[in-house]
């Protein structure tokens, strides 16, 4: 992102957003629908943090491949043969190339499709024909082995696949202790290691024509409810909930309600440190900038936003179940159940967040305000991005 872009950030329309709630207003219009903001985003905001880009366990197989574009970058996920899996930028080190156009499983090496280099399953650099004059395939003045795939910071937690572009953030592990410290209440010490995938599916996909952060704002609150969720709300009803925001990257909603498993007529496994008296709690979190996350009694799930356009989002859900026996045919009937009331809810969402990014074309609305009370997290999760913003600004005036 240019100098010139990160001097035109509103600063004062930013420090409002910081205000205390009832005096505060939203970020701005631009933030939603400018090219150039949505750029600034991803290298600034998103790129100097963890961000989600994929699914550890869609790569099955070892030696599989899948890519993926974020934000406008094209990247590529690779389990190596040893099964570890790593992310490389998804472009040869000759000409750039985009490599891999489709996810599967390699045979051999990644080939360009242009001059035929070739990379292992490490992202090394293994041949390049004729590259000193034809059929002499080395050359005393070129080192393959500083021209590999050029690798990015990466780690998995849950399942999923996390990237620091800028490769200096804290640790994942560190960032998530408050999560992983505050849900110890319900899935005890390691009730994380019981999460077990559905290898056959489980998941869902949504397009929806609308700002990352806009799906982010919708899933912190509780107050649209009744109005946006009617079969949700008569089971876990508004006056159920509670807001969540705590540390600096987590926000959202929790519910004293919870009660899928009978409206579902469900009976999965549950999670065995979940407190007896306290099964229909649930807490959905928003871990900035861009992952989802519900855990209850029975089943966890999170939801990667893969933001493609200033005005388009990919949603990509997972669920997750308690324990190996909750994973095999037996359940498969109360699994379906519980992904079909989760696609539900999320498709019920899509009509508000592409409403809201419609009205980001109107100079009538420039940042709206919030419920002192029912807003807490989403104006709390715009603090978190006035903040990032401002640091941007910031540091483009001191380096004048």
């Amino acid at each position: 992102m240019s100098k010139t872009t990160s001097r035109h950030i509103p600063i004062r329309q930013l420090e409002s957003v910081l205000r205390p709630i009832h005096q505060a207003s939203g970020l701005g219009n631009e933030f939603y629908t400018d090219q150039a903001y949505f750029e600034l985003e991803r290298d600034q905001v998103m790129g100097k943090t963890w961000a989600c880009v994929g699914f550890a366990s869609d790569l099955q197989k070892n030696g599989t491949v899948n890519p993926v574009e974020f934000m406008g970058l094209p990247l590529l996920l690779m389990r190596n043969r040893e099964g570890l899996v790593q992310v490389f930028h998804n472009v040869c080190s000759h000409r750039g190339m985009k490599l891999v156009e489709a996810p599967g499983e390699v045979q051999g090496v990644i080939r360009c499709p242009y001059h035929s280099w070739t990379y292992d399953l490490n992202g090394a650099l293994k041949g390049t024909p004729h590259i000193g004059g034809i059929n002499q395939h080395k050359d005393e003045r070129f080192a393959c082995e500083k021209h590999g795939l050029k690798p990015i910071r990466s780690a998995i937690w849950m399942d999923m696949v996390f990237v620091n572009l800028s490769g200096d953030a804290a640790p994942l592990e560190q960032m998530l202790a408050p999560l992983t410290e505050r849900w110890t209440q319900f899935l005890g010490e390691d009730g994380m290691s019981l999460l077990r995938r559905n290898a056959s599916g489980d998941a869902s996909t949504l397009e929806v024509n609308c700002n990352w952060k806009l799906a982010v704002e919708n899933y912190c609150e509780a107050y649209h409810l009744p109005w946006v969720h009617p079969a949700l709300n008569t089971y876990s009803r508004l006056e159920d909930h509670y807001n969540i925001q705590f540390a600096e990257h987590f926000a959202g909603q929790g519910s004293y309600a919870y009660k899928l498993s009978e409206t579902a007529g469900t009976n999965l496994p549950t999670f065995p440190s979940w407190p007896q008296d306290r099964l229909r709690n649930a807490e959905y979190v928003a871990f900035f900038p861009n992952v989802l996350l519900g855990i209850q009694a029975d089943h966890a799930f999170a939801m990667q936003l893969q933001p493609i356009a200033p005005g388009k989002t990919i949603e990509h859900l997972r669920l997750f179940y308690v324990g190996d026996e909750a994973v095999r045919d037996d359940y498969a009937a109360c699994r379906s159940a519980v992904l079909e009331a989760w696609r539900l809810v999320f498709q019920e969402d899509v009509a508000s967040v592409e409403g809201m990014q419609k009205g980001r074309a109107s100079p009538g609305y420039q940042g709206g305000a919030f419920s002192p009370e029912m807003d807490v997290p989403t104006h709390y999760f715009h603090q978190w991005g006035a903040r990032q913003l401002l640091a941007v600004a910031r540091s483009a005036e001191a380096s004048e």
